[in-house]
């Protein structure tokens, strides 16, 4: 079959031509020949048969046999699936829910209207000191529709303010757990509804977790708090205000917190590996991770450099420091994770991983119960290869039993044989020793005939006459 999609024409005889020579005859008749030869379809290879007890190695088997990998030379169309979903992605529009987690002032909002290029928090006023310490930690969440090159994102940044602000912070996490729950279960109650068409994503896709920038190590603060999130969101840790610190400075702090986050076993979001990923992805994911944690700098104000250019930075005695020059600080590597790279994997690990584990442990504390077979891909090939270890199992275990009752047969038998040949046995003595008896009697009757004596009648013997 030709790979084109035509069909195959069959080879036609050639028409009559005129009369030539032979040798010219003989030369057409091998070209065509030759043409038809070279035309004609390579055989079909013959038919694959898997033969494994492993029903694993039979599968993998099926699997590699079902997988054809062929260049199609024609076009057919479902090239263009993704401008399909990219044209249905942006007609339905995207949301992005992210959550900032940190003390006051490690710039936060400044670094969420920075990292959207937008006003999304407005100007904070200052407070007079209060003596009012019975504050707890609030929950606020801002919300804007952001569109940039026809592409729309809602976007929903959730901020702590009064997280670790205070003398005694037992406890100042419960908060945040507890709306990171309540969203998950407000997600859940719309999944079990009947009309489940517009459902509403409030989970959080992404904490940004801000690091005073101590240069020392993390905080017993900041270890508790990111154990109790790591399982549930995406953690992104960030190191705050980092043009407090040199270079070797956060080197060191960054050795530090990675150290910390190991041996505490607390899990940070970390890109995904694909297969078909090209180098340069995976060297620019490979770069990205290498940053983490992210040592950042926000600025919205533009300044200008000595060079004269106009950059969004902070001016010091010192010079100017550019909040978008990777050469100052890591924030162009978090706009790329959270942004531009991974904002879908970010949702999907939501979705797939965190949101799930959630989910199964609610269902299983509700008393829910489901059968795991439900939802279980089946292989037709992994299927034939349990049946047949099956019927194995079913034909070995019959066979045993057949043994064991011919064996139970047979022993009986022989124990019907030896109680048969026991009573042959005795009968047979029996009649030996009544022999015997009667050819005693007669020797000595014959002993006294032969010397005149009488013989003396002790009575009629059955089977003897005497007269």
């Amino acid at each position: 079959m030709a790979s084109n999609g035509a069909s195959p024409t069959a080879p036609t005889r050639a028409s009559p031509s005129p009369p030539t020579s032979a040798g010219s005859n003989l030369v057409e008749q091998m070209n065509a020949v030759h043409s038809q030869q070279a035309s004609a379809p390579a055989p079909a290879p013959a038919p694959t048969t898997i033969s494994s007890k492993d029903p694993k190695a039979a599968a993998a088997a099926a699997s590699d046999m079902n997988i054809v990998r062929r260049k199609l030379t024609g076009y057919v169309g479902f090239a263009n699936l993704p401008n399909q979903w990219h044209r249905k992605s942006v007609r339905k529009g995207f949301n992005f829910n992210v959550m900032v987690v940190g003390e006051s002032g490690l710039g936060k909002s400044t670094l969420v209207n920075t990292l959207f290029n937008t006003s999304l928090y407005p100007p904070k006023e200052r407070k007079a000191p209060s003596l009012d310490i019975s504050k707890t930690v609030a929950i606020q969440s801002i919300s804007a529709d952001i569109e940039e090159n026809g592409v729309r994102l809602r976007l929903t940044v959730v901020d702590t303010p009064g997280f670790g602000d205070y003398i005694n912070n037992d406890e100042s996490w419960d908060p945040i757990v507890k709306n990171i729950e309540q969203r998950f279960d407000a997600y859940l109650d719309q999944e079990n509804k009947v009309n489940r068409m517009n459902i509403v994503d409030n989970r959080i896709h992404a904490v940004v977790f801000f690091i005073q920038p101590t240069g020392h190590s993390l905080k017993p603060l900041d270890v508790e708090v990111m154990k109790k999130l790591h399982t549930k969101v995406n953690l992104i840790p960030v190191i705050a205000k980092a043009d407090t610190l040199t270079d070797e400075e956060i080197a060191a702090f960054k050795a530090r917190i990675l150290a910390d986050i190991q041996f505490n076993k607390i899990h940070i979001f970390e890109g995904p590996r694909y297969e078909l990923d090209d180098e340069e992805t995976i060297a620019e994911n490979a770069e990205i991770m290498s940053k983490v944690p992210f040592a950042v700098v926000g600025a919205n104000a533009e300044v200008s450099t000595a060079d004269g250019r106009k950059v969004r930075g902070r001016r010091y005695p010192w010079g100017v420091i550019e909040v978008d020059n990777e050469e100052h600080c890591d924030f162009v590597k978090l706009r790329q994770m959270l942004i531009r790279t991974h904002m879908e994997e970010l949702k999907e690990h939501t979705n797939n991983q965190l949101y799930e584990n959630y989910r199964s442990d609610k269902l299983t504390s509700m008393g829910v119960q489901q059968d795991s077979s439900v939802f279980k891909e089946i292989n037709p090939a992994v299927k034939q290869e349990e049946e047949r270890s099956l019927h194995e199992a079913k034909l070995a275990k019959m066979e045993m039993e057949m043994k064991m009752v011919f064996q139970q047969k047979v022993a009986e038998k022989e124990s019907k044989l030896r109680q048969s040949e026991e009573e042959l046995y005795a009968r047979h003595r029996e009649m030996k020793e009544q022999l015997e008896r009667q050819r005693q009697e007669l020797e000595e009757k014959k002993t006294r005939i032969e010397q005149g004596r009488p013989i003396e009648e002790k009575g009629k013997r059955k089977g003897f006459s005497l007269r």
